[in-house]
């Protein structure tokens, strides 16, 4: 057996102690939300035979199933092509080129824990944009040492998470990014930063530099190097103090009504956005996902219900991390009770109308969003799926209650922004086809050869109407969590990204880690989550019923179980494990033209760098996962998107390692010694200008 590299860091899954602090808040070292005694995967045996002639029928449904179910998703974007460059892997001599999938025909990057972007042999790189970089008229250069809030307004925003691209009308060789901004990490942004006493003009540049860009980008069309155009008309900032309106069934309730707003319709600014989303008529959405940790005093608060509400979404304690609650009363629990129920949403954003107001979608519940994927039911309604990040959560799904219009007139653009208003809201029910003793916690395979099973989408509410029993519908929208837990949903181990195929239908979520599964007092493993102190994480694949989002019932298997092939645990699909990339704590997802499951990691328990990697879904390669590159030191490879001749990759958080500051940066990414580290976008694309891995 190969040396494994040092652990970077003690933390669960592998993340340094600087990036738990500020980007969830600690989330990891505490008791998880969840003490409901649901049920866990495997906890309930019935139906084996049907069962598995289920999930085998699902199976062998292929891409086109003539069905014409249609799908959306990130997925491959029209486009023209898009260092350090990487020799091939020497540990899987087998993967040769040549034998790779069509779209991953690249030489695999070896594990490594170089401070550099990292990517495969005979590609090229350039940095499409950085944080502090000027995206509107009137914002000034970025000045490490004279930032200020109304500047960063102007300019691109802090650690980069999730990105769309989409076409600009009439411009031929320009595309619209979107890109969340999913948390500031004061430490490495100030010099001489004091955690305890940070200061007002602090505070507002972290507001500032929360929220989304817009921004045009320009592509080279012999390459596919991408740059940014500042200044561009379409151009857009959106932050923590941008006004937003507030959709469907739980708009104006007197939960979300605060003292600044009795209404209980308009919210300021939006937190911690991670994954998200492009939908059919083309607006973004964008998940707010560790928001709790923002607000202060909540283990002060006395009454019993609203205490409890608080702790079930992580919100406890005194002072919070960046001390917001000096400077603005909304951020003190004490003061204002509701002002946390207006965070965990899903947004939605119109990014071809700079002046339009961005939307928190109540219809699609509330907790912590990572993602909400589309895809379309037979008859054309617009289904999304979502997981809330957070160790023993749960996996949802929203099925509107109204067919998509196509086209772009104004009838159609107005009548498909209801569209995520009205519907009904659903938690997911897995259950495994093995007995429990096949289960051990020690990821070794059932008799029947795989980790599958079955599941059922259990109705949470729809409009004013609530399934839940002691609930009423404002409140399975604004407390989703309690109502699934008093429903009997599936425990998870942070079920992050989500994305389903647009060739098969067929849905994968990224399960990332939890390294609580199996200890004492804790859930133990089951057939979805087959490994106690699960460090690795795994990738679930499901089939809707019939192929149809609208399905009620779905089958499920295990795609991958990740971590080191040549550890017994792992599973790659059933593919000879001597000839994959190794692979630990899987994030963010994407597709590309090939129906190639693309893969970005978030905290590498392996002791090496976070990294970008391609696997097929089907055919003889199926499971055989390769990386294409890796990031900087103590960075985590996000929101990535493969185009024909390009791929992007937010670099989020480089140089975030415990004991890192402005004074003693832990890397020089991307613009050598002597400069700020910051996190930026990326593309690389092949130096011959041909296709990505084709």
């Amino acid at each position: 057996m190969r040396k494994l590299l040092p652990l970077i860091s003690s933390h669960p899954g592998g993340r340094s102690a600087l990036t738990c602090r500020y980007r969830c808040g600690d989330a990891c070292l505490h008791e998880a939300p969840n003490t409901s005694d649901n049920t866990y995967v495997g906890d309930v045996i019935a139906g084996v035979a049907s069962r598995r002639s289920l999930l085998r029928a699902s199976a062998v449904v292929t891409v086109a199933a003539a069905t014409g179910v249609a799908t959306v998703g990130r997925g491959p974007q029209a486009a023209a092509a898009a260092v350090t460059t990487a020799p091939a892997e020497t540990t899987a001599p087998a993967a040769a080129e040549g034998r790779a999938a069509r779209g991953l025909r690249f030489s695999p990057v070896a594990p490594n824990t170089t401070d550099a972007v990292v990517v495969a042999e005979g590609h090229d790189q350039n940095v499409v944009i950085r944080w502090g970089d000027p995206i509107l008229g009137g914002a000034p250069a970025f000045d490490p040492d004279h930032q200020s809030a109304k500047a960063q307004a102007g300019q691109f925003g802090y650690n980069n998470d999730y990105m769309a691209v989409l076409d600009v009308p009439g411009e031929r060789d320009h595309q619209l990014l979107v890109v969340n901004h999913e948390y500031t990490d004061e430490v490495l942004m100030f010099a001489g930063y004091d955690a305890a006493n940070p200061t007002r003009e602090q505070a507002e540049i972290g507001w500032a530099a929360h929220g989304l860009s817009v921004l045009v980008t320009a592509e080279d069309s012999r390459l596919g190097k991408l740059t940014a155009v500042p200044r561009h008309r379409l151009n857009r900032r959106i932050t923590a103090t941008t006004p937003f309106e507030v959709t469907g069934p739980a708009a104006g309730s007197k939960l979300l009504r605060t003292s600044a707003d009795p209404s209980g319709k308009r919210i300021l600014g939006t937190l911690n956005n991670c994954g998200g989303g492009i939908t059919p008529w083309g607006t973004v959405l964008s998940g707010e996902e560790n928001f709790n940790q923002y607000f202060a005093n909540g283990g002060s608060v006395t009454d019993p219900t609203t205490a409890a509400r608080l702790k079930r979404y992580g919100i406890t304690g005194a002072a919070s991390e960046r001390k917001w609650e000096r400077f603005n009363d909304r951020f003190d629990v004490s003061k204002e009770p509701n002002e946390t129920n207006r965070f965990g949403w899903v947004i939605e954003i119109d990014p071809y109308d700079p002046e339009s107001t961005p939307r928190k979608l109540t219809a699609l519940g509330r907790f912590k969003h990572e993602a909400a994927e589309p895809r379309l039911t037979t008859d054309g309604r617009p289904v999304l799926y979502m997981g809330d990040d957070e160790k023993f959560d749960y996996f949802y799904k929203f099925v509107s209650a109204k067919r998509m219009m196509r086209g772009s007139t104004r009838t159609a653009r107005e009548h498909n922004r209801t569209l995520l208003d009205e519907g009904t809201l659903y938690v997911a029910k897995f259950t495994g086809d093995s007995p429990a003793a096949e289960i051990d916690g020690s990821g070794k395979l059932p008799k029947d050869g795989a980790f599958d099973g079955a599941g059922e989408w259990i109705p949470l509410a729809s409009g004013t109407t609530s399934y839940v029993e002691g609930m009423t519908a404002e409140e399975v929208y604004v407390f989703t969590r309690m109502a699934a837990d008093k429903v009997g949903a599936t425990k998870m181990d942070r079920p992050e990204d989500v994305e389903p195929s647009p060739r098969t239908g067929r849905v994968y979520i990224a399960l990332t880690n939890n390294s609580d599964r199996g200890k004492a007092g804790k859930a133990p493993a089951d057939e979805a989550n087959p490994r106690d102190t699960n460090k690795h994480g795994q990738i679930l694949e499901l089939a809707e019923r019939w192929n149809n989002s609208g399905s009620r019932r779905f089958t499920w298997r295990l795609f991958l179980v990740c971590g080191d092939p040549e550890d017994p645990s792992t599973y790659f699909g059933g593919f000879p494990k001597d000839q994959v990339s190794s692979i630990s704590c899987p994030d963010n997802l994407t597709f590309d033209a090939y129906g190639n499951l693309w893969i970005s990691t978030d905290g590498n328990a392996l002791g090496n760098h976070d990294g970008l990697f391609g696997v097929a879904t089907a055919g003889d390669r199926r499971g055989a996962v390769r990386q294409f590159l890796t990031v900087p030191t103590g960075a985590e490879t996000c929101g990535p998107i493969v185009q024909d001749r390009r791929v992007l990759v937010a670099v989020q958080h480089p140089g975030e390692v415990d004991g890192a500051s402005v004074e003693k940066p832990a890397s020089s990414w991307p613009d050598g010694p002597g400069k700020l580290t910051r996190p930026s976008v990326i593309s690389v694309w092949r130096r011959d200008g041909g296709g990505i891995g084709a």
